[in-house]
C-alpha cells in the first residue's frame, strides 16, 4: 500500500515539474511578448527599470518614513497603555458588532498599528484565545486583516494634497476608515457563517505558543527612558516594515503601472510610468459597474483595488500618479482608504496565516468572505462620502 502511495506521489511530482515550468514560460512569454510588441523591447525594459527606480526613490522611502513614525507612535501608545485603554473602551462593542469576545479588540489594535500577521501570535496564545470558540478563532484572520496597516494607510491618504487646491484628504480618509469598519463586520461575520458548522473544526487544533504581546511587565526604568526606548524600538519595527514592502511595491506596482498607464503623446521613450493601458481597456467594458459601486470616473483607478489584493503598500504607490494626472478626488480617496485598509494584501497573507494556525483547509472560505467584505467596504465609503459631502468644506 505504501509503495503505491509513494509511486503516486512521485508521479504527481514529476507531472508538476513538467507542467509548472511550461505554464510559467508560456505566461511570461505572452506577457513580455505583448509588452515588447506594443512598446518595443528596449523601451519596455527601460520603462520597467526606470519605473522601479522612481518608485524606490519617491514612494518607498516616503512610505518608510511613514512606517518609522507610525511604528514609533504605536509602540509609544502600547508602552504607556493607551492601547489597553482603547481596548477596554471597545470591549462592549465586540460581541454585538463582530460576534467576538471582548478581548478581540486587542487583535484589532495590534494589526491596526502593525500588519496582518500580528494576529497569529495572539490567536495561538492560549491566554488570549481560551474564551474563543473554534470558529471565532479562525474568523480572527478576517477580522485582524481588516485593520492591517490601518494607521499607515490612513496617515498616507490623509496627508495627500489635492493638486489643484492644495487641501489634504483628511476627511475622506476618515470616511474610508468608517467604510473599512463596515467591511470588517461583513467579512468577519460571513466567515463565521461559512465555518460555524464545518465538521473539520473538530479535527483541527491550534498549537499553543507564548506571545510577548500579552506580557505586562511593570518596568522599573525611568519614564523618560521608557519613552525613548519605545520611540526607538517602534522606529526599528517601522524600518523592518518599510523594507518588507519594497518587493511588493517595486515588483507588483511596476507591472501594474505598465498595464495601467498609456503611451506619452510623443510616443514611447522608455521613461518611467509609460505603459500599454491594458487594465483600463478591460475595465472599460464594465465601467458602469465600477462607477455604480465605487464612483470611479476613470477606468485607471481600478488598479488600486486590484493591487490591494496582493500588497496595499504597492497600491498606495499608485495614488501620487493618479493625483498628478488629476483623475482622483475625495470620493476616490475614501474608497481607496476603505478597500486598502480592509483588504491590505490579504491574498498574499491569508494562506500563510491560516496555515500557521493549522486551518489551511478553510483558506478558500476566508478569501471569499474577505473579498466580499472589501467590496462592501468600498461601496460603504463611496455612499458615506456622498451622504456627508454637503457637510465637507
Amino acid at each position: 500500500m505504501s509503495d503505491a502511495v509513494s509511486t503516486k506521489s512521485e508521479t504527481s511530482t514529476g507531472v508538476r515539474q513538467i507542467v509548472e515550468p511550461l505554464v510559467l514560460l508560456v505566461t511570461a512569454g505572452l506577457l513580455f511578448g505583448y509588452l515588447g510588441q506594443t512598446m518595443g523591447v528596449t523601451h519596455m525594459f527601460n520603462t520597467l527599470f526606470n519605473t522601479a527606480h522612481q518608485l524606490l526613490l519617491n514612494t518607498v522611502l516616503f512610505l518608510m518614513g511613514i512606517t518609522v513614525l507610525t511604528g514609533a507612535a504605536g509602540r509609544l501608545l502600547m508602552e504607556f497603555h493607551v492601547i489597553s485603554l482603547i481596548e477596554r473602551l471597545l470591549v462592549p462593542l465586540m460581541r454585538p458588532v463582530f460576534n467576538l469576545p471582548g478581548r478581540a479588540a486587542m487583535a484589532a489594535m495590534m494589526t491596526f498599528f502593525s500588519d496582518n500577521p500580528a494576529i497569529i501570535g495572539l490567536a495561538k496564545d492560549r491566554r488570549f484565545s481560551h474564551s474563543f470558540k473554534a470558529y471565532e478563532i479562525i474568523s480572527l484572520t478576517n477580522f485582524g486583516t481588516s485593520f492591517g496597516m490601518g494607521l499607515i494607510v490612513i496617515t498616507f491618504m490623509a496627508t495627500l494634497q489635492n493638486s489643484e487646491t492644495g487641501a489634504t484628504y483628511f476627511i475622506p480618509a476618515m470616511i474610508g476608515l468608517a467604510g473599512a469598519l463596515v467591511g470588517a463586520v461583513i467579512s468577519t461575520r460571513l466567515m463565521q457563517r461559512f465555518i460555524r458548522n464545518d465538521p473539520r473544526l473538530h479535527e483541527l487544533s491550534i498549537q499553543d505558543t507564548h506571545s510577548e504581546l500579552l506580557d505586562d511587565h511593570s518596568s522599573t526604568d525611568p519614564v523618560w527612558l521608557r519613552f525613548l526606548n519605545a520611540l526607538l524600538d517602534g522606529g526599528k519595527g517601522g524600518v523592518k516594515m518599510g523594507v518588507a514592502i519594497i518587493p511588493g511595491v517595486l515588483i507588483i506596482s511596476t507591472f501594474v503601472m505598465v498595464l495601467t498607464f498609456g503611451a506619452p503623446t510623443t510616443g514611447y521613450t522608455g521613461g518611467a510610468f509609460e505603459g500599454v493601458a491594458l487594465l483600463p481597456k478591460l475595465a472599460s467594458h464594465i465601467t458602469w459597474l465600477f462607477e455604480l459601486l465605487f464612483g470611479f470616473d476613470h477606468a485607471e483607478l481600478v488598479a488600486f483595488p486590484i493591487t490591494s489584493l496582493g500588497a496595499v503598500g504597492a497600491a498606495m504607490s499608485l495614488v501620487p500618479n493618479f493625483i498628478s494626472q488629476g483623475i482622483i478626488g475625495g470620493s476616490d480617496i475614501a474608497v481607496f482608504t476603505a478597500m486598502g485598509m480592509c483588504w491590505s494584501g490579504y491574498l498574499s497573507t491569508h494562506t500563510a496565516m491560516l496555515d500557521s494556525l493549522g486551518f489551511r483547509q478553510l483558506t478558500s472560505k476566508a478569501i471569499l468572505a474577505h473579498t466580499i467584505g472589501g467590496i462592501c467596504a468600498g461601496v460603504a465609503a463611496r455612499y458615506l462620502y456622498l451622504l456627508l459631502s454637503p457637510l465637507i468644506v
